[in-house]
């Protein structure tokens, strides 16, 4: 059931939260007592992601993907008055603030938090600016730790689902050590975009518990200084000299806001900052889905998919597990797929002709909008198409970024619109097989929760319960992150006991909104078939092609 909305009343406590997209970031308002939503402002990245080229016009290598991080206090600055001028509230009543960062997002700094790229010496180099999670130029730095990691038995690998990501954290930092040992050791700290923000916020360098568990390998401690010696000796130190930090707990305090970052946001000194969460994580309580058995999607640009489960068990590609880490008392799982809207948003942008623009003009809609109208019009299958959604690599469960999109039964009469809902398809049977992933090792999945923009999408969701055979449930909020932060900034403000509390008074879902229709779970399950075995044709040895062609276009476009 949705929170129930009580009556504004003078002097309200309220909180904040801010959500770190990948194009934006986003402010919230929100009333502690029942988690009602008073205002939001968005505030677009000046510099976007660089993916292409530095600032400055000096180009990228493929598969890179950063950001200024200039770009982020920026959203401090304009989203977060604008938040609270669009609540029409006293900042005055604001008793906290909390952020959440698309992870892994790695920012190299000196000891005062500076970034590298704001250093004159470095603003040209590409190594000195924020690796964004979907930064996957580490690839051979990752295949590396996990081919290593392996081979000695490292306890720590099958927390991870056996493979360690090029989105983390240690794959980049070796990245950054063998290609620019200049800039790394010019660097005081890695540093997660999560906790940075809040390091700008509260003047206090806090490493949350979550980033570390998930995309630091930090089990009861961090991988050790032999298995680091063993990757390159000058990487012996990277934990004890670059990483490591005392780490705060999700909803502690990290400290009170800074006089300057009062002036930034229009909120007063001393105020309650939370320590840095992740979208993903702080979601899960904002939906209500703090229970084992509720599985969240946060479905945008990519998904990252988080449960809680009250037992450990080693889940295949999984992007790890850590105790308490998305609630206290529970182990927190997360898996997640590197392109989702991306893949919609890339299609449309360069594969729909042009009179389907010019139709969705006249109309008013988007070609979004134009294209899932025509595909709902189809017949599950009647598009002939089968599609993998790989053309940003695969996180979970095969966990490599050399991976690459296919698209099988393409013919002269093929549409736009059978291509795109082929790609949806496509996610859906890739959301079914981490599904599948935890429900074999032990952790069945008995609801996915849904958080993000694409909810806004009923063809999707439809096809998403009919391809999982999963009452799909819907968060109650379109800010379901930064609700979340907001959240956890109320217990860090003691205004809730912990997060549970917090989740029973301030989250809201709409339970069993999109139900498996049973005919087309049936036709789903013989078009899933055909899925896997494309997927496991590709992705598990048995044809190389999409490697061999990801070192080729490396080599040409190197040469």
């Amino acid at each position: 059931m949705l929170a129930i909305t009580l009556p504004i009343m003078a002097s309200d406590p309220l909180v904040v939260g801010v959500d770190f997209g990948t194009l934006s970031g986003r402010a919230v308002v929100v009333r502690v007592r029942d988690g009602l939503e008073l205002g939001t402002a968005v505030h677009d990245y000046r510099h976007g992601v660089l993916d292409r080229a530095l600032p400055d016009g000096r180009p990228l290598p493929p598969d890179w993907a950063l950001q200024v991080p200039q770009d982020y206090v920026d959203v401090l600055k304009h989203a977060v008055p604008a938040a609270i001028a669009d609540a029409g509230v006293d900042p005055a009543d604001v008793i906290g603030i909390g952020t959440d960062f698309t992870a892994c997002t790695m920012v190299p700094v000196k000891a005062d938090g500076t970034p590298l790229n704001e250093l004159p010496e470095f603003a040209g180099n590409p190594h000195a600016y924020v690796k964004l999670w979907k930064h996957h130029a580490a690839q051979p730095q990752a295949d590396r730790i996990n081919h290593l990691a392996a081979q000695r038995g490292e306890g720590w690998l099958p927390r991870y689902g056996g493979l360690i990501s090029s989105e983390w954290e240690f794959a980049k930092g070796l990245q950054l050590l063998e290609e620019a040992p200049e800039v790394y050791a010019a660097m005081d700290h890695w540093v997660e975009a999560a906790d940075w923000i809040v390091w700008q916020l509260a003047g206090t360098y806090v490493r949350n518990a979550c980033t570390a568990g998930y995309k630091g390998i930090y089990q009861d401690g961090y991988p050790s200084a032999d298995f680091l010696s063993a990757l390159n000796p000058d990487f012996a130190t990277f934990v004890s000299d670059k990483l490591e930090h005392p780490l705060g707990q999700l909803g502690d305090r990290a400290g009170g806001l800074t006089e300057q970052a009062a002036e930034w946001t229009g909120l007063k000194p001393g105020i309650a900052v939370a320590v840095g969460n992740v979208d993903a994580h702080v979601t899960a309580p904002a939906a209500r889905a703090v229970e084992p058995g509720q599985m969240v999607a946060i479905m945008g640009t990519s998904t990252c998919h988080v449960m809680n489960a009250d037992v450990l068990a080693d889940v295949p590609g999984m992007c790890g597990v850590v105790d308490g880490g998305i609630v206290p008392g529970l182990w927190g799982y997360e898996s997640g797929q590197s392109g989702v809207g991306d893949i919609f948003a890339w299609f449309v942008e360069h594969g729909v002709p042009a009179e389907y623009h010019e139709q969705a003009r006249a109309r008013g809609i988007s070609v979004h909008e134009l294209l899932t109208e025509l595909a709902a019009q189809q017949r599950i299958g009647e598009h002939g198409l089968i599609a993998l959604d790989w053309h940003s690599g695969n996180r979970s469960v095969l966990v490599d970024h050399e991976l690459s999109g296919v698209i099988v039964g393409q013919t002269l009469a093929t549409r736009a619109e059978d291509t795109y809902r082929a790609l949806l398809e496509a996610t859906a049977y890739g959301t079914r097989v981490i599904v599948d992933s935890y429900t074999d090792a032990g952790i069945p999945v008995t609801e996915l929760v849904i958080a993000g923009g694409l909810l806004r999408n009923p063809l999707l969701m439809q096809i998403y319960a009919d391809v999982t055979n999963l009452p799909l449930s819907v968060i109650g909020s379109e800010q379901g992150p930064a609700l979340g932060s907001a959240m956890h900034a109320a217990v860090a403000a003691k205004a809730y006991e912990d997060i549970h509390a917090a989740a029973k008074a301030m989250g809201s879902i709409k339970r069993g909104a999109y139900l498996p229709i049973p005919d087309n779970v049936e036709a789903y399950e013989r078009m899933f078939v055909e899925y896997q075995e494309l997927h496991d044709y590709f992705g598990r040895g048995a044809n190389e092609v999409m490697h061999r062609l990801k070192a080729r276009r490396r080599a040409v476009k190197g040469e």
